[in-house]
């Protein structure tokens, strides 16, 4: 089953994501901190993660350059209420395959989603 590591804390929020998911399928793996996260990361490995971008303790960028530097590839979508172009880039930059902006409506999350599963399957080629 593919499983998506939904990275926001804000539990409320995870709660919709998930649902939205689940419904669509998906297998749903929570972590309310980029610190949890990459702890759930390196030792399992989900088949895509929704990175929410503004936490305490460790933000999404922190979490996407500590991949990075791991060299921990799994595809990420940034969800967040920055809208600005420089966030976006940044997130990019750092390995993001999408920045979106919270809440995204199922159509857009879910399409995103298969975008980064379909990336995730050309890099395994």
């Amino acid at each position: 089953m593919t499983s998506i590591l939904v990275v926001e804390d804000s539990w409320l929020t995870r709660r919709v994501i998930c649902k939205i998911l689940r419904a669509e399928g998906y297998e749903t793996w929570e972590a309310s901190s980029g610190p949890e996260a990459l702890e759930m990361i390196r030792t399992q490995t989900p088949s895509c993660m929704l990175l929410d971008l503004l936490m305490p303790d460790m933000e999404g960028r922190e979490v996407l350059q500590a991949m990075r530097q791991e060299g921990l590839k799994i595809p990420t979508i940034v969800i967040t209420a920055d809208i600005q172009a420089t966030t976006r880039e940044e997130c990019m930059a750092l390995g993001a395959l999408a920045v979106i902006h919270k809440m995204p409506n199922s159509e857009e999350l879910i399409g995103w989603i298969e975008k980064a599963l379909g990336a995730s399957e050309e890099s395994a080629r």
